[in-house]
């Protein structure tokens, strides 16, 4: 009899379905069929079932948090069982030890996690028995059947095992030793809580720190820029003055003389280019493509969109989610005619039938075999759904799936840029832009809501036509800092390793980059700085906190922050599970690197400077510290004055109701505890510059009235006064 192990309940029950079956506890015993003559018995792990043991389980030694126990390097690495999911592992230990099972069929998912779930599972429990790959990248009933008919020798996917087993081991002693060594170290500098650090997670947050504190250095400075109307001919358009191809004006006395002397004046057309681009349908989905791509529309975590299209999965209705590829087998392609016709009846796309391309299986920018790594990309199967009957957050990433492939069979869109250089007075230069959709193509079934792509049309102007200004207005504008990640940006900055590289259709560079994390762990990634108070996420925005901020000033330039160094280990665990590279090899370098990063953190202890960040507000969690640590005394009663999160507060206020509180952030801008300290301590605080009411940013003092009894703004030059 067979034993199938199944990643998840929900996918040995979808495996199962497809024969007369009999559901026991923990498991379901398949009856005797033309596949499985003797019956089987399907069971499943949930996720990982094992992990690799605490640190004080190899030596008593290494149970206390001490430099000097520091690098912690196992011998040999030892998984258990997680405790809370034993109950599920004895029931397939049973199955396993069964003597009348004498095979076993590995069905984790077809990817490296699943290959590292069940194959973790089998070795803890000691059993030796012949071992099938079912390797599948969807759960419809055809696929499954054709799956089982077909089963591969597990020795085929045995290097994947490696490599993830050798990730999970590289994580624990990178992971294991950085986290113990910052967070003793921290500690010893007033920061008492526990740093989490490692070798996807650090390098990713220093990507966002970066991003912070680039903004937070970040000083506006005003331009000016001057807009003309022009008339030629009833012909009327609108430019921009620009010198040197520079349009911005430093002031506004400049500008205005600029319009002054452009007013009324005579304009001539002096150089009008036409340049037609044309845009390829894009590529089919992988899954950081799909989580950018829905993370930009609908607003969805990264971790989000994969949970829903997994369902997705988990119902048959789209191909395996962790795909790393954009591209299909010609075996795929063949399939689209008939996937594709079901779609047609739905009234969602009704209007996109007949398709322009019956077929694209001679295409090679979507069908190429070369291309397709473990799994082809994201694609509806044959179990065509209507739409309909799905959850709205289902509908959404169904229909986007969908319409990448409908897409794939249409043309490609063509746009006609057009630049018009027009002087004025034969002086001053002029720019206007627009462009014109010579062809809809694959826009028609993709829908674009960039406002970058709102149609400017120009009129039917040309080259020495002549005319003359009907206005002229100058417009004040000011330099911008950089911008916050979206979390679908940081997916697509984790794959390309910090590289900047925000063009699906860059794809020859991004064969050529290994990013930080995989498909299947660079959500988790996102989801974990969340969950360690790292990093927050507000309106789709990326924020650093002061905590991720800390470990990452401490780090500094070392390598454990490098995207670079990363995504080079990466690439040679890709090579591990490709048999390409020695599992062994790979972790001794680890095993030295990690003796490298506790080095570098000793070392560079000495002179880290938290200057201007709250380290004191970052405490233990479930410390009781951050309320009983005074930052100074109440103005109202001269009780304590303490952390309270978002803002500091009596202590009295349980007691007395002493309502005395500042907030964190004032009109926009963070106020560092130094100068809460030296408010509470001298009634003003320094000049503080970057408040910003409106579109206006200004610099002040903050000031404690004692007459009045409340803070207010003092402005050094006029010593001017108004209430927060």
């Amino acid at each position: 009899m067979k034993l199938i192990i199944a990643e998840k309940p929900d996918q040995g029950s979808t495996l199962a379905a497809q024969f007369k079956t009999k559901k026991q506890q923990g498991y379901i015993e398949v009856l005797p069929n033309e596949l499985f003559p003797d019956g089987a018995y399907v069971t499943w792990a949930v996720g990982h079932l094992c992990q690799l043991v605490s640190p004080e389980t190899y030596h008593s030694k290494w149970k206390k948090w001490s430099i000097d126990t520091l690098p912690m390097i196992p011998e040999k690495f030892q998984y258990e069982v997680t405790r809370q999911k034993a109950k599920q592992f004895n029931v397939v230990k049973t199955l396993l030890r069964k003597s009348d099972v004498d095979e076993i069929i590995h069905a984790g998912d077809a990817g490296r996690e699943g290959e590292l779930i069940v194959r973790n599972i089998v070795n803890l429990c000691s059993v030796k028995k012949p071992m099938k790959r079912l390797w599948i990248s969807s759960l419809t009933p055809k696929a499954i059947y054709e799956g089982f008919q077909n089963l591969i020798s597990e020795e085929k996917t045995r290097p994947l095992y490696y490599e993830a087993y050798t990730r999970a081991c590289a994580d624990w002693v990178v992971g294991m030793n950085a986290s113990r060594a910052y967070s003793i170290l921290l500690k010893q500098r007033g920061v008492s809580d526990v740093f989490s650090a490692g070798r996807v997670q650090t390098p990713t947050l220093a990507l966002i720190v970066k991003r912070e504190m680039e903004i937070e250095k970040f000083k506006s400075e005003p331009f000016w820029e001057v807009f003309a109307d022009f008339k030629m001919d009833g012909n009327k358009y609108q430019g921009k003055w620009q010198q040197n191809n520079d349009p911005r004006i430093k002031t506004k006395e400049l500008a205005e003389k600029i319009a002054a002397f452009c007013k009324g004046k005579e304009a001539e057309i002096a150089e009008m280019d036409t340049e037609r681009k044309e845009f390829q349908p894009p590529l089919l989905f992988n899954l950081s493509s799909l989580q950018a791509t829905v993370n930009k529309i609908y607003k969805y975590s990264p971790k989000k969109t994969l949970d829903i299209v997994q369902s997705l999965y988990q119902k048959g209705i789209v191909s395996y989610p962790r795909s790393d590829s954009n591209y299909v087998t010609e075996g795929e392609a063949e399939t689209f005619p008939d996937i594709l016709q079901k779609i047609s009846r739905f009234s969602e796309y009704e209007s996109l039938f007949p398709l322009p391309q019956s077929s694209i299986i001679n295409n090679k920018r979507f069908v190429n075999e070369k291309k397709v790594t473990d799994h082809y990309a994201i694609i509806p199967t044959e179990q065509v759904t209507d739409p309909k009957r799905l959850s709205a957050e289902e509908r959404n990433i169904y229909d986007l799936v969908v319409r990448r492939l409908i897409a794939a069979h249409y043309e490609k869109a063509i746009f006609d840029y057009t630049t018009i250089k027009t002087l004025v007075d034969k002086r001053a230069e002029f720019i206007s832009k627009g462009k014109q959709q010579i062809q809809e193509g694959w826009r028609k079934v993709i829908f674009q809501n960039d406002k970058d792509d709102d149609d400017i049309i120009l009129p039917p102007v040309k080259k020495g036509d002549s005319g003359q200004v009907a206005s002229v207005k100058v417009k004040e504008g000011k330099t911008q800092p950089p911008k916050r990640y979206t979390e679908g940006q940081l997916i697509t900055l984790m794959k390309t390793a910090g590289k900047h590289l925000d063009n699906e259709e860059l794809e020859k560079v991004l064969m050529k980059t290994e990013g930080l994390g995989t498909e299947a762990t660079r959500a988790g990634i996102i989801t974990m700085l969340k969950d360690r108070k790292y990093i927050d996420v507000k309106k789709n925005q990326v924020f650093a906190t002061d905590k991720g901020k800390v470990l990452i000033t401490a780090i500094g330039e070392k390598i454990l922050a490098s995207p670079e160094m990363t995504a080079k280990w990466e690439q040679r665990l890709r090579e591990i599970g490709e048999g390409k590279a020695s599992a062994g090899e790979f972790m001794e370098a680890v095993k030295k690197m990690s003796a490298k990063i506790i080095s570098d953190a000793v070392e560079s202890s000495e002179n880290w400077d938290f200057q201007g960040l709250d380290t004191e507000s970052i405490q233990r969690s479930g410390s009781k510290k951050r309320n009983t640590v005074s930052v100074g005394s109440c103005k109202l009663c001269g009780s304590k004055i303490v952390d309270k999160g978002e803002f500091y507060g009596c202590v009295s206020y349980q007691k007395t109701k002493c309502n005395f509180t500042i907030s964190k952030k004032i009109l926009n801008k963070k106020i560092s505890q130094a100068n809460i300290k030296k408010l509470l301590a001298s009634g003003e605080t320094d000049l503080i510059s970057g408040f910003k009411k409106g579109e206006k940013t200004f610099d002040a003092i903050l000031s404690w009235s004692d007459s009045e009894k409340k803070i207010s703004f003092t402005f050094p030059t006029e010593q001017a006064v108004k209430q927060t």
